[in-house]
């Protein structure tokens, strides 16, 4: 029985790719956004909040970046009854609002992205948005899938 195990992760220079290009799509749509990655353990690879952004952003970005990279999902997805119990009992380091995206290149989970600062919709539209730029697969569950739910 093997006694270790690989994991990828996202490099920090992918990471600040990322941070930049959320930031520019962030001000392309007239959002100032907090931009965070974490890697598949949910440790702090990147961070930056654009000039205008709200002091409690961060801190949303934060929790929207882990729960993506811990479920591997876009946040947003988790039932109602559960929400709330997962945020207090994380000490809201988990959350279920839009704008969390895992972040997956070649089939392989290599962290989460959050954004904060518009709306749940906005926000998960900037996460998608700066994905794409960098060249991140998209995963099932975003901001088209939260669209036809509203």
């Amino acid at each position: 029985m093997p006694v270790t195990r690989q994991q990828a992760v996202i490099t920090v220079s992918a990471a600040l790719d990322l941070i930049h290009a959320a930031i520019a799509e962030g001000d392309r749509i007239g959002v100032p956004v907090s931009a965070c990655v974490v890697d598949t353990s949910m440790s702090l690879v990147a961070f930056a909040r654009s000039d205008g952004a709200t002091p409690h952003s961060a801190d949303t970005s934060r929790a929207k970046a882990n729960t993506a990279a811990s479920t591997r999902r876009p946040t947003g997805w988790i039932a109602e009854d559960l929400a709330l119990p997962l945020a207090v009992a994380t000490g809201g380091r988990l959350t279920n609002i839009h704008g969390g995206s895992p972040i997956r290149f070649d089939d392989t989970h290599a962290g989460g992205l959050g954004i904060a600062g518009g709306t749940p919709l906005q926000d998960a539209e900037v996460a998608e948005a700066a994905l794409a730029r960098v060249g991140a697969q998209e995963v099932p569950g975003g901001p088209k899938t939260a669209r036809n739910r509203s």
